[in-house]
């Protein structure tokens, strides 16, 4: 096993208390003030997810044995890399790859980038790909993972996938965790009605009813109505 690949599996595993320290807002706030608290937090949020998708990327390319999956024995090679590809893996990882991207581009799109880079928001979003899994972007890079690895025919990757899940289920934990702290019975009014991970079938992305915030298209239109009502009640 290549020194390269253990340290890039030991980097990933590093990163779990810097995310663990960069979700605790209210006590980075409680011990530093509201502002250095936040800029704090929101740094090491950044610095700790910029180093865990680049050690992420490591476990995918660093060398590695090779596997090849039952099927016809037809491949395509890159020239400029001397990289030679199955064509069956192609067609595997097709399907994991799009999926997953489509999922942690519509959920960054939902809390905006800022958010996903510093781990930090101010409101719970419930519609879109929110109201199918709760951690589509995790969701999403799983999906990734798996379908690079196999177009890659990365076997340590694969075989990587199990530990990989087990941090993805630590870093969704603990942001739950905090989430109930800060946002309490609202969030936990969510958790019961979208799953962590796996969809329920047949379900659409929509709003989640009974959810107390939406979009912020949605909430900035309810608090305009509200103030429509209150001024013609005067």
């Amino acid at each position: 096993m290549s020194i390269y690949f253990l340290v890039c599996i030991a980097g990933m595993i590093a990163t779990i208390p810097f995310h663990f320290l960069s979700l605790e807002h209210v006590k980075l706030q409680e011990k530093y003030g509201r502002e250095r608290g936040i800029r704090i937090g929101e740094t090491i949020g950044m610095a700790q997810g910029w180093l865990f998708y680049i050690f992420w990327m490591g476990v995918w390319l660093s060398p590695q044995p090779r596997f090849t999956l039952p099927g016809p024995n037809l491949s395509v090679t890159i020239p400029i890399i001397n990289f030679t590809i199955p064509i069956l893996h192609v067609a595997v990882s097709i399907p994991f790859v799009a999926s997953g991207a489509w999922l942690g581009i519509k959920g960054v799109q939902a809390v905006t980038l800022k958010v996903a880079e510093r781990h930090r928001t101010e409101r719970i979003v419930t519609d879109g790909v929110y109201s199918i899994v709760r951690h589509p972007q995790y969701l999403g890079g799983l999906l990734s993972h798996i379908g690079i690895s196999i177009l890659l025919s990365a076997w340590y990757s694969i075989l990587s996938t199990p530990l990989i899940i087990a941090i993805i289920y630590l870093y969704s934990w603990k942001e739950e965790k905090e989430l109930i702290r800060e946002f309490g019975e609202e969030y936990e009014e969510y958790r019961r009605k979208v799953p962590m991970f796996i969809p329920r079938p047949g379900r659409k992305p929509g709003r989640v009813e009974g959810g107390r915030q939406g979009s912020l298209g949605e909430e900035e239109k309810r608090i305009k109505q509200e103030a429509k009502a209150l001024g013609s009640s005067r």
